[in-house]
């Protein structure tokens, strides 16, 4: 480990209030350190009472951006978006980082800890994955010491993936997976990511890591684990992707929602969740779902619900 970051100042978490800044905030506090949050939802409610102090993102207004960062040690950016839609998109989501780094250099920072993807792309036909790689380039570029962490998919009890994978079984007989299923990919514990920010956000070297945890999974054997573990023996079978895609759609639309877009099937058919390095997290999935399966899936996790419904926790969306 390299030359470490000290201990003054305060730390910033965006989206603190939310899911994987949630979890990166309170190891700051466990730890002793004062922290801020960045967030578009100030008013949502949340476990840490007086403790995390909040500050709107103000993208479009830098004087307020910098003096929310002014005196921060370390930021950690979470902020991204999963998918366009009326309100926000990818595109936006960019440029909007771009102004954070630029207001965070302006601000003195001394070191940022940003989560990206496996595999971002520059070159990627996929938004989602060029919008990252663009992102990367651009911290580089600011000469703020950074690291880079990349997961793949994240999962804890406030995920929308993985329990919305839980809660297709618990309600339709069938399960069908795009293609063969046998495309892999590497879920990572929500808290393990939090673990590793901190850990990076000690340090002073530029870093990029792969986030990845301890189990490889195709995608039909992930759907077989969760099956497993809530008690469900349902039929996994294949079926076109664009079938698919229509499907989730009309699920999505049922639930008011968007529960998978064609360019997230692309992503995971494409083997992009997967990489060939070693885990940086120590949790397995199998354990985790078996511990948690009386929960998972219960009920449905909507992304648009989080948006819309800006003062309440997750867990009573």
């Amino acid at each position: 480990m390299g030359k470490k970051v000290g201990r003054d100042g305060f730390h910033v978490v965006t989206g603190a209030f939310g899911y994987s800044g949630r979890y990166i905030a309170q190891r700051l506090l466990n730890a002793g350190l004062r922290v801020k949050t960045l967030t578009n939802s100030p008013n949502r409610r949340n476990t840490f009472g007086g403790r995390v102090e909040a500050h709107p993102y103000n993208f479009n207004d830098t004087a307020a951006l910098v003096s929310s960062l002014k005196g921060a040690r370390v930021l950690y950016n979470t902020y991204w978006v999963r998918f366009n839609a009326p309100g926000f998109s990818h595109s936006e989501a960019v440029e909007n980082t771009k102004h954070l780094f630029d207001a965070a250099r302006e601000a003195g920072v001394r070191r940022i800890i940003h989560v990206s993807i496996t595999n971002p792309s520059e070159g990627s036909m996929l938004e989602y994955f060029r919008g990252k790689a663009v992102l990367e380039r651009v911290l580089d570029e600011t000469g703020i010491s950074h690291a880079i962490l990349r997961p793949a998919v994240l999962f804890g009890k406030e995920d929308i993936l993985i329990n919305n994978i839980a809660w297709m079984p618990r309600r339709f007989p069938v399960f069908g997976v795009f293609g063969s299923g046998e495309y892999r990919l590497q879920p990572i514990y929500v808290d393990d990511l939090a673990r590793l920010a901190v850990e990076k956000g000690l340090e002073m070297g530029n870093s990029v890591v792969d986030a990845i945890g301890p189990e490889t999974y195709s995608y039909r054997g992930l759907v077989k684990t969760i099956c497993a573990a809530i008690g469900k023996r349902r039929l996994i079978v294949p079926i076109p992707p664009n079938l698919g895609y229509i499907a989730g759609c009309l699920v999505g639309k049922m639930m008011g929602d968007v529960l998978l877009t064609r360019n997230e099937v692309k992503g995971l058919m494409s083997g992009l969740l997967c990489t060939s390095s070693r885990p940086a997290g120590n949790t397995r999935l199998s354990e985790w779902v078996q511990s948690n399966a009386s929960g998972l899936g219960a009920k449905y996790s909507s992304e648009l619900a989080r948006r819309r419904e800006r003062g309440k926790a997750y867990s009573e969306i």
